[in-house]
Parts: C-alpha cells; structure tokens; sequence
C-alpha cells in the first residue's frame, strides 16, 4: 500500500451459474468504496462506504424469511402483510443485517488491501447505524505492520563464535549447580568472586540520598541485578573487600525504578560492608547425582558438558542472529508507536524469556539477564519488534508455515525439560497468553533456520561469559512500576483534550 490516501471502488463479481458441486461458488462481492489514509506510524484511518443495493438486498431477503416464518397475533402464520413484521422485528433485522454486512465488508477488505492489522481494529458494531435510505458508512483506526523492502538475506557472510570447553569450565559449572543447596559460612580474608557480602547500602543521586537498605546479602559477580537497577561492574568494584571497609558501586537504574524522574540514570551506591561469608557446596552424592538423572559423577560431568554445549550454541544462535538482523534492519528507520511498544514489552521478554530457558540457562541467571533487557525496555521492545516483522516477513516470503504438531513437540520439549506435564506446560502458556508468542517464535526461528543454513561462516573464538548474580535489593526505595504493562485505556475526553 502506497503511503498517503488511497481509494478504490472493487467491481463486484458475479456468481458463476454454472458452479457444480465440484467447483467452489465463490461468494458475491458488496460494492464497496475504501478510503485508506495514514495517521501516525503503523497508524491506519479506514473509511468504507457500502452501497445501497447490498444493504436492500439483505434487508429484503431477512424480512422475507420472517414472513414466511412468523407468527403474529390475529394473522395465520406466515400471512402477515409485511408492513406489521417490519415493524415488530426492525430492531432484530437490523442488527443481523448490519453483523452480517460488516463481516462480508470486513472479509473483503482483508482479501482485497494489503492490510496486515497488528491488533483488532478500533471498532465497536453495536454503535453502527444503518441508515434508512442511504449508503451505509463506518471507519476506525487500525494498527498495521510497517512497510519496507528486505535486503538480501542468504549467502550472508557471519562470524560464528567458537570455544573449546576445559575441565575448569567444568568444574565451575558444577559449582554453580552445586552452590543451589549450599550453605553461606563465615570467610576469614577479603571477598572474592563467589563469595557473598552483607552491606547497608545508601544509594546517592549527585548529592541526594534517594534510597537506603539494611543488612543486604550480595553475592559477588562480574555483574549484580537489583530489582529496579543494573551494577555492571560489581565484581571489579567489591572484591578485595573486607568487614568494615566501604566501596562505592554504580547502578544503571531500569525503567522499573519507583520515579519517573530517576528512569535510565546512573547513580551511586555506597556499601558499608558488615560481614564477607563464602558458600560452602554440599557433597556431590547419590542423592544428588539422581536429580540431574545420574549414577555417577563422570556422567553428571558428561551432562554438564552437554549443557555447555548447548548454552555455546544459544550463544552462537543469538551472535548469528544479532549479524543477520542488524543487517536486515539496518533500514528500518520506520518509527513505531509508544502504546504499541508498550503492549509488546511484555511479550518480548517472554519470548527472550523462552529462549533463555531452552538453552538451559539457570533460573538466576534468566531473571538477571531479564532485568538487563528491562533497563530500557522500550528500546528493547522497538529492536526486538523489527526483528518480528523482518521474520515474520522472510517467513511469508519463502512460504513458511507452522503446523499444530510443531507447536505440540515444542510444549512436549519444554515440559521434559522442566519434568512437567505437557498438560500443565500448556495450561500455563493459556493463562499467561504466551501460546501466540510460542508460534511466533517458532516461526521466526525457521526463517531464521533458512538464512542461517545459507550463510557462510567465520570462526572467532569466544571469551569466557561474564557471570551474573540478582538481588531481591531495590537500589531506590518505593512502589515500582512494570515496564511491561499496557498503557491505560483513554478516558472519555481525552481525545479532545489539547
């Protein structure tokens, strides 16, 4: 669709009188005149008038109907003039009349306009009026996939990060499953990666004090998550601490920061640290070993080593998939909406969410690397959302579809690998509204199979990831807001406000 204004008046089709049993009848068309106008960024205006003709056809076939079958009072039934059965069922006749020409209409706009809503229309049908002798009228405001040219997207050139797991990449992996039961201790030195800190915290705006905690428990890692905050340096700024010292960190707050004011600035935190405790790891035993399904500690590191395996080649999907994208989208300077980014957040964490897990990435690590994304989620959304619509796009392109069974197998997955039921997996997906991120992201994952396989790659070695610790710690004090959330329903009036 060109931008700007369009109008177009469909001839109607007419049907085919000899249509057979094996020949599909196709379905006559309204004559229609659409009016199609940009207003604001994947913001479309629609206003569609229907002829007369169609509407008196309608009318005329439901009241004949009606004559035929209904039953007034003091008339033998179906012998009611006419006159008396359009006054008794006006109302009734109306509102089918105008339900059933709105979807006809609808349907062959769809079919006819290369409208791809993201969202239903803004239209409410009990509030249409069929007019008594003229055409009939109705338009609303729809949201629409923006517009854009794909670049080409196979025989790309990608580098592909590669690394050869070591027995101390091992060894800390299994630290790390092990520190899930294991015991904070006393630490007789300075803190190290690893160890945990108890601190107060006062968190400094400039000169401004704008937040205070008590007796907080740290664990100290390259980078820390607070609630509402971001410190990507905590490790290099607290290790070497000891009880009674103090240091100072930066946090990057998150939009989820109680306060508008404070949303996306850095600010200062000073630790007075009271105590340093080490973690203490639970013997690697039978009872263990059975919860990872292992017999002996040679196969659980086995299984350690197919999760590495598996997290590099997440690492390398997400590598190759940032190269691809960034070249795909690099023009896409289309603006979209703040209400739509907002709507969306939520689902684009979902989905980063989902992914996350499939690769088997602990749960702390995913709530982390969660509040990461939710540092500037808007942003995040407005990226993620163009990587959407390009794959979305490449999939309608190359005529990639997604089958029941596919979306099935990718519950049954999940659910093996949390030990769930498939049931309860997709019971889950029904409450939270993820069954339709679920298919979007296996559809996106098979247009961006297809790039991949035609790319050609450059291996680089990758350097060991940086680890990553949350706290239930909020760096400012005060009801947070959710970044992900809806914006509110417009007010009555509110339109025309200035």
């Amino acid at each position: 669709m060109s931008e700007g204004t369009e109008t177009a008046t469909p001839e109607t089709e007419p049907i085919n009188p000899e249509a057979t049993a094996d020949t599909k009848e196709e379905k006559p068309k309204i004559k229609q005149t659409v009016e199609i106008k940009d207003i604001g960024p994947c913001k479309k205006h629609i206003k569609v008038l229907i002829d007369r003709t169609a509407i008196n056809d309608n009318f005329e076939k439901k009241y004949k109907e009606l004559v035929g079958d209904s039953w007034i009072p003091g008339f033998r039934p179906g012998k009611a003039p006419k006159t008396i059965v359009m006054r008794k069922f006006k109302k009734d006749v109306h509102d089918q009349v105008r339900g059933e020409i709105l979807l006809s209409s609808l349907e062959q706009l769809a079919e006819e306009f290369d409208v791809a809503p993201l969202s239903p229309p803004d239209l409410n049908p009990t509030k249409l009026v069929i007019p008594d002798n003229a055409d009939f009228i109705y338009e609303f405001d729809v949201e629409v996939r923006p517009h854009f040219d794909l670049p080409t997207y196979k025989g790309l050139k990608l580098k592909k990060p590669t690394r050869a797991f070591t027995d101390v990449d091992v060894d800390e992996e299994q630290n790390r499953l092990l520190s899930r039961d294991g015991q904070m201790v006393p630490k007789d030195g300075p803190a190290d990666k690893g160890d945990f800190v108890i601190v107060d915290m006062v968190t400094m705006f400039g000169n401004e004090k704008i937040g205070e905690a008590k007796e907080s428990t740290l664990r100290v890692d390259d980078t820390l998550t607070f609630k509402d905050g971001v410190a990507p340096k905590f490790a290099e700024q607290v290790v070497g601490a000891k009880a009674g010292d103090k240091r100072t960190i930066e946090i990057a707050l998150t939009d989820a920061v109680s306060g508008t004011r404070l949303k996306g600035q850095t600010v200062q935190a000073i630790l007075d640290i009271k105590d340093v405790k080490k973690l203490r790891l639970p013997d690697l035993d039978e009872q263990f070993l059975e919860r990872f399904q292992c017999k002996t500690v040679d196969q659980f590191r086995e299984t350690i080593r197919v999760v590495l395996d598996r997290r590099l080649e997440y690492n390398q999907r997400q590598s190759a998939r940032e190269q691809v994208l960034g070249l795909i989208t690099a023009s896409a300077t289309w603006e979209l909406p703040q209400d739509m980014l907002q709507r969306q957040a939520r689902k684009t964490l979902a989905r980063r969410v989902m992914e996350m897990r499939e690769a088997g990435i602990g749960e702390d690590e995913i709530k982390s690397r969660e509040r990461i994304l939710q540092r500037d989620v808007l942003s995040t959304t407005a990226q993620a959302l163009k990587e959407h619509f390009a794959l979305q796009k490449i999939a309608e392109e190359e005529k990639i579809n997604l089958e029941q069974y596919e979306i099935d197998e990718e519950i049954n997955r999940i659910a093996d690998q949390y030990n769930e039921s498939p049931r309860r997996i997709r019971a889950q997906f029904e409450r939270e509204e993820l069954l339709e991120t679920l298919a979007a992201q296996l559809i996106e994952r098979k247009a961006l199979n297809l790039i991949l396989e035609s790319a050609e790659y450059e291996e680089v070695a990758m350097g060991k990831e940086s680890g990553m610790a949350s706290s239930d710690t909020q760096a400012v004090p005060g009801e947070m807001s959710d970044p992900t959330a809806a914006p509110p329903e417009p007010k009555p009036g509110d339109e025309a406000a200035p």
